[in-house]
């Protein structure tokens, strides 16, 4: 649960603020009339998201499936902190210039581009989020899942909107600070457990598959696994904890 609430967190907060920043453009350029794009734009995304990741939990049926889903997921979860830790500063600005160059468009072109411009952007994270729920299904019963991948939807959505409200006053850094560590500690295990799958699947050459699989078995989905799981969300608290302190500490 905990995974799936920090993960749907990290990518809920980026695709609403996707949208949050782009209906803020339009409005402080006076193009109010391409929001309904912005809207039919982020509907779109999310129903092929949704319909994404429903086709690959049911696509993860054998220890091969989801062995490539789960290293699918990490290399995802990596670049994503790559990239969010390079972007995030310009982020604003990356979104307003792409924007603006689909909106310069005449007529119903514009509201084409800005349309395309959303469902790809926002697409982008849902396929992420869709990779990741599919290789955690494979690990945990799905209906332990749904507690936090709700809590975490609604968390960023409050978030996202406190942004678009307050954005002065919240530290969008330290929370991709954050959420950076919690995803850099979670590929690891994504690894390994792809790797604990693909022994299973007995395709791994020029290894005795059958002693790994029996040997990661506790690290993989066992006493190990729950334990690395503590580690996951104690490590981003402690950083938020040392880093809170220090700006307070400069400040005063």
């Amino acid at each position: 649960m905990g995974q799936m609430l920090v993960v749907t967190l990290r990518e809920g907060i980026e695709a609403f603020l996707i949208v949050a920043i782009a209906a803020a453009y339009l409005r402080k350029t006076g193009r109010a009339s391409l929001l309904p794009a912005v809207w039919w734009g982020t509907a779109a995304a999310l129903l092929l998201s949704v319909t994404l990741g429903a086709f690959l939990a049911e696509y993860a049926l054998t220890p091969l499936h989801e062995g490539v889903l789960a290293l699918v997921a990490a290399v995802l979860v990596l670049t994503m902190v790559i990239y969010m830790l390079k972007a995030a500063k310009g982020m604003r600005a990356q979104i307003g210039r792409k924007l603006e160059a689909a909106a310069v468009r005449p007529g119903a072109a514009a509201w084409f581009g800005v349309f395309l411009f959303v469902v790809l952007m926002v697409t982008r994270e849902g396929m992420e989020m869709a990779f990741i729920t599919a290789s955690l299904i494979g690990q945990a019963e799905a209906a332990a899942l749904v507690p936090g991948a709700i809590a975490g939807a609604l968390l960023a959505a409050l978030l996202a909107a406190a942004w678009a409200r307050w954005g002065h006053r919240i530290n969008l850094g330290l929370f991709l600070q954050v959420t950076a560590i919690f995803l850099a500690l979670f590929a690891p295990q994504l690894l390994l457990y792809a790797f604990h799958e693909f022994t299973e699947a007995n395709v791994l050459p020029g290894v005795n598959n059958a002693y790994w699989h029996l040997s990661t078995e506790e690290w993989a989905e066992g006493a190990y696994a729950q334990a690395y799981s503590f580690l996951l969300l104690l490590a981003p608290l402690a950083w938020l904890a040392w880093r809170t302190l220090r700006l307070q500490t400069a400040r005063s």
